[in-house]
């Protein structure tokens, strides 16, 4: 109950009893009623008092007239009537953090893919032929294809620094990675090559002095077999059967060196070329990987038979992925995705793209992917 002493009337002042609403209220009434107790100026009070109870009741008429405008009806209360601190603001602070979090990471992820589709195409299951999934076009010759993220033709053919080893200068050294370079650029990538034609390019930057070399790749040329195959050292196709699609050839690998016996240098690549392809007047994609390590050597012709700037070669391996094992013409034969596969036994799973398993000479296994 709450009382007070108005301002203004008889009864405000120093020392003066506060009397309640209550009583004030019933003053009022009995004075209405004409009672003798009444007191004699009970007006500003009374006023006071209806007017108080005019605005509270005008407060609450207003809160049922908003609701009937299709607002929310609140009952009015008193500002702090019945309040508390929030709750549940920590956790809702952290969902909005996560949810936030956690888009960022799906654009992100969207980003990445944009950019580089083969993150995801490289990881979906089967291979370029599995129905319902696209494979390569001539527009899009390495679609579905780890090669698609590699580098084009000899720009994949990257050079370390050369520093002075094995009794050669630094410039020795320098002269023998960069015929190296050119040497397998001539061998793996010149157009002339891949369509057949004589590798001359190729022959020039190796050494002539080379017991038996120059001769057998002359002769493996010429006369490809089993036992002398240009294949050994050139990537070459049947323009007749197949021909490249485009101008680009995919390439990975690295080249290293060492010291060879004194007086000469080693210059070690290993790198894998992956050659995209149309039959003459079709636009059915297959695509043939190739991977060759190969090891030349420069001589210094002071210590050895040995012609200045020009390569011998040391060994020479390769792997083939899509070819037919059983040919030995001297080109390589891919199949295409419409082919019937040829009867006969098949080896072991081989994927051509693994860079970290070298096959045997002479495996023939089966490809789980081009």
């Amino acid at each position: 109950m709450s009382t007070s002493t108005p301002e203004g009337s008889p009864d405000h002042g120093e020392g003066a009893v506060p009397v309640s609403d209550e009583q004030w209220a019933e003053l009022i009434r009995r004075a209405e009623e004409g009672g003798a107790d009444a007191p004699k100026e009970p007006s500003a009070r009374a006023r006071m008092v209806t007017a108080r109870l005019r605005a509270l009741d005008e407060q609450a008429a207003g809160g049922r007239r908003r609701s009937r405008k299709g607002k929310p009806a609140e009952q009015w209360q008193p500002e702090g009537w019945r309040t508390g601190p929030p709750t549940g603001g920590g956790r809702s602070r952290k969902r909005r953090r996560l949810a936030a979090v956690l888009g960022f990471l799906v654009v992100l992820g969207i980003f990445v893919v944009a950019m580089r589709p083969s993150l995801l195409t490289d990881h979906l299951p089967g291979g370029d032929d599995e129905p319902g999934r696209a494979g390569p076009t001539p527009e899009q010759p390495f679609l579905g294809s780890p090669a698609a993220d590699w580098a084009d033709g000899a720009t994949g053919i990257e050079l370390p620094e050369a520093e002075a080893v094995g009794g050669m200068s630094k410039d020795e050294v320098e002269q023998a990675l960069r015929a190296t370079r050119q040497l397998i650029i001539a061998a793996n990538l010149d157009p002339a090559t891949l369509r057949g034609e004589k590798p001359d390019r190729a022959l020039e930057l190796l050494d002539p002095m080379q017991k038996g070399e120059r001769e057998r790749l002359e002769r493996s040329l010429a006369e490809p077999s089993e036992e002398q195959d240009p294949l050994m050292l050139f990537s070459r196709f049947d323009p007749g059967e197949t021909r490249l699609v485009g101008e680009v050839v995919k390439t990975l690998g690295q080249t290293t060196f060492e010291a060879g016996d004194a007086g000469s240098v080693e210059v070690h690549s290993d790198y894998t070329f992956v050659y995209p392809l149309v039959r003459p007047g079709g636009d059915e994609v297959a695509r043939t990987i190739v991977r060759r390590r190969l090891t030349t050597v420069l001589h210094d012709p002071q210590r050895f038979e040995a012609t200045r700037g020009k390569l011998s070669v040391l060994t020479s391996e390769q792997n083939f992925g899509n070819t037919a094992c059983e040919i030995n013409d001297g080109f390589l034969h891919p199949s295409f995705p419409s082919d019937t596969p040829a009867p006969g036994p098949t080896g072991d799973d081989v994927d051509p793209y693994d860079r970290g398993e070298w096959q045997p000479d002479g495996a023939c296994g089966t490809l789980t992917r081009t």
